[in-house]
């Protein structure tokens, strides 16, 4: 089956990627909606860098600015699945109701399949998973209590999790961020044919919540 996956170039949207790869799908593009503000669909940090992310995939790019109003934004997805011309997407929602149900009626409107390969798998699972199938991650934004601003640029090893779990049992922050707490990226993985280098950022920290903005990377050979 020819699909297009929806990507942010965090972790999840990435892995998913991943999954669909592994069941035999042929992943014929990527699809993303940069939001001029903030948004209830989408993912805005770092998302410019995702020219590189399908240069080192191999594969083109679908994407689009958004108002990002909320429902309307649905609107700009709906037109670039239709661009892609496949007969399936793929996304990388865990827990999100509301990015589940928006994205699965997008695909019922115009007669394709919606893949959720990593919908509720257990957030522990899923981030040991993740390390075990090689992506090596960042952290790029943090707002949870318990995460400060030297969470941002680091980098999600077993330590990591573990210090998530255990903020997890103290504050009942989601360990696999998916209650906003943090935002990732991927800097390698199985999919990559180069990894990426980050060669200048800026951290941000207002005492609250924080980024940790790339300004700058490149493609480097693994």
């Amino acid at each position: 089956m020819k699909v297009a996956c929806l990507v942010t170039g965090g972790k999840d949207s990435l892995y998913a990627c991943y999954v669909a790869m592994h069941y035999g799908w042929s992943i014929d593009s990527l699809i993303a909606v940069k939001p001029r503000k903030l948004s209830w669909m989408y993912h805005g940090e770092n998302i410019g860098l995702l020219p590189l992310v399908a240069e080192s995939m191999g594969l083109p790019l679908l994407m689009k600015e958004s108002d990002a109003v909320k429902e309307d934004e649905l609107e700009d997805l709906k037109e670039l699945i239709e661009k892609a011309g496949v007969e399936g997407v793929v996304a990388g929602a865990v827990a999100s109701e509301y990015q589940r149900t928006r994205i699965e009626k997008i695909c019922h409107d115009i007669g394709v399949k919606s893949f959720l390969p990593i919908w509720h798998k257990k957030q522990e699972m899923l981030m040991y998973d993740l390390l075990k199938a090689g992506f090596e991650i960042i952290i790029v934004a943090v707002a949870a209590y318990g995460l400060d601003e030297k969470w941002l640029g680091r980098r999600i090893n077993e330590a990591c999790i573990e210090e998530l779990i255990s903020l997890n049992e103290k504050y009942g922050i989601n360990v696999a961020g998916e209650g906003g707490e943090y935002e990732t990226f991927v800097i390698d993985c199985p999919l990559y044919k180069k990894r990426i280098e980050i060669e200048e950022a800026v951290k941000t920290w207002d005492g609250s919540r924080g980024s940790y903005e790339i300004k700058k990377a490149r493609l480097i050979d693994k």
